[in-house]
């Protein structure tokens, strides 16, 4: 399995996803059709499902140019909304691509069909991968938009139990910021600071911050770390669900109170990541 990270509009990411025997793929998020195309055809790839991971416009804009030209092309995802949907998922169907394996794992709050793919394969050295969307981000997670705080902890915490090797794919490149809050939650947190000094060198060098992995996630985002004191000693709750909706409110003020920060410039060309890469191929 290769993932291609292919950054597009303003922060956003969209994936490929290739199963390098078959040669078949599948794409993820797709935002700009003809960029993704453009890629499946220099990869000599065949492209045969959309996995969506919720309605925004910036994840699921590109669907219906794409299923315009590649008519057959399986859209699928959990919510009624996203467009061009030609299937609807369920919580823990699995799908199969090649010698991929998808398990589809309904993670609502930021949108109430939000779902998120766990990807692996049998017998395989690498480790699985899950894209997230806006339901989990490097150091981070998106906004509660539909859902409650009970909602999110709970879709938050179901993904906390996949293998703590899990490549973590997320639909925008907010780590910096991200980082930045968490650093505001565990000023004394070394793995908070370790992983920020290495993000602001990544934006430097204009390169993404994903894949992380779940389990650096449990060491350094505070959205994961609801149990651990420090996270409750600064929002002053113990309930985890509050704790968590602390968390957010806490988070739109710090946004409110920092400078307006310049979008990170994006490359045109896709940038390939194994999973077990740790930097880009091209």
């Amino acid at each position: 399995m290769k993932v291609k990270v292919i950054p597009v509009l303003e922060d956003n990411y969209m994936y490929l996803v290739i199963e390098e025997i078959t040669r078949e793929a599948v794409a993820v998020d797709v935002a700009v059709p003809k960029r993704l195309l453009e890629i499946v055809g220099r990869e000599g790839v065949s492209l045969t499902a959309v996995l969506t991971t919720h309605h925004h416009w910036d994840h699921a804009r590109g669907n219906p140019e794409l299923a315009r030209l590649r008519p057959g092309l399986a859209v699928l995802g959990a919510d009624e909304r996203i467009f061009s949907l030609t299937r609807r998922l369920a919580h823990g169907e699995e799908l199969r691509f090649g010698a991929i394996h998808v398990r589809c794992l309904l993670t609502p709050g930021h949108t109430s069909g939000h779902m998120s793919y766990f990807l692996w394969e049998d017998d395989c050295p690498d480790p699985p991968a899950l894209f997230s969307g806006d339901a989990l981000s490097v150091a981070g997670c998106g906004l509660c938009l539909e859902g409650s705080a009970q909602q999110m902890y709970q879709s938050l915490a179901e993904l906390g139990t996949l293998p703590p090797e899990t490549k973590v794919f997320c639909g925008h490149e907010h780590t910096l910021s991200n980082l930045e809050f968490a650093q505001k939650v565990e000023p004394r947190n070394d793995h908070v600071r370790a992983k920020l000094s290495w993000a602001k060198k990544r934006d430097e060098d204009d390169v993404p911050t994903v894949p992380s992995t779940l389990g650096e996630e449990r060491l350094y985002n505070p959205f994961l770390r609801v149990a651990e004191e420090p996270v409750r000693k600064f929002t002053g709750k113990a309930v985890p669900a509050e704790v968590l909706e602390a968390l957010y409110k806490e988070r739109a003020r710090f946004e409110q109170a920092g400078e307006p920060r310049q979008p990170q410039a994006r490359a045109l060309l896709a940038l390939q990541w194994g999973l077990l890469s740790a930097a880009p191929h091209e």
